[in-house]
């Protein structure tokens, strides 16, 4: 088996193939869930975080349109990482996230990285939408329910959210507060954190709108 690379190898490779700060952070999300599902099942926590962190890097030189199974993302980032000496188990698992290169996910690392993809980009939307955009405020309830308004974050696929959990083999909504929590942890990173709260106003004619401010608070 390849020696397994650095993450900071990882995430130069990540910067330099990706630009968006977006696409960025939803890897760097990937990698918080899959760190945290290989804790939780005892498996090698660096080797499924560089799966999560890097299975993306890809997608914005070779977006595949056309959802090739062997051109462009996910193939020609795994033909990168291959030259680069990336570990095959790794490699098969990038592979198998995206549902159309058919390949299987047969390892818990491919079952993990498939459950948890579309899942976090629908937990960073939720978020993103929180008076606070903070996944502080965001729980499996609020997530479930925005995975049934179809006109939702139309581009994350709920059917590969529901078949990546049964592959895993997890209940859905632990699987959901599962990933959330495994977000709230590098919130700071994805920018997830809260939006900062404006300066509390002096004590006098700034009381009612404290108390305004105080009100709301409490009603969300």
């Amino acid at each position: 088996m390849s020696a397994l690379p650095t993450r900071a190898d990882a995430l130069a490779l990540v910067h330099e193939y990706t630009q968006s700060e977006s696409l960025r952070k939803h890897m760097l999300s990937v990698e918080a869930a899959m760190r945290a599902y290989a804790a939780h099942f005892g498996e090698d926590v660096e080797r499924w975080g560089l799966a999560g962190l890097i299975h993306d890097f890809d997608y914005e030189r070779f977006p595949n349109a056309a959802r090739s199974a062997t051109d462009e993302h996910p193939s020609s980032g795994v033909a990168i990482l291959r030259e680069r000496g990336w570990p095959e188990d790794v490699l098969r698992a990038i592979m198998g996230h995206a549902a159309y290169t058919n390949v299987p996910r047969e390892t818990r690392m491919a079952q993990a990285l498939f459950a948890v993809d579309e899942l976090t980009g629908l937990i960073t939307a939720t978020a993103l939408v929180k008076p606070t955009k903070s996944v502080f405020d965001v729980d499996a309830r609020s997530v479930r329910k925005k995975m049934k308004d179809k006109a939702f974050a139309k581009g994350v696929s709920r059917e590969d959210v529901l078949v990546g959990t049964q592959e895993l083999g997890v209940e859905l909504e632990a699987h959901i507060q599962f990933v959330i929590d495994a977000m709230q942890r590098v919130a700071d990173a994805l920018g997830l954190a809260g939006a900062p709260r404006a300066p509390e106003a002096s004590p006098g004619a700034g009381g009612a709108a404290q108390s305004a401010s105080a009100a709301g608070d409490g009603a969300r």
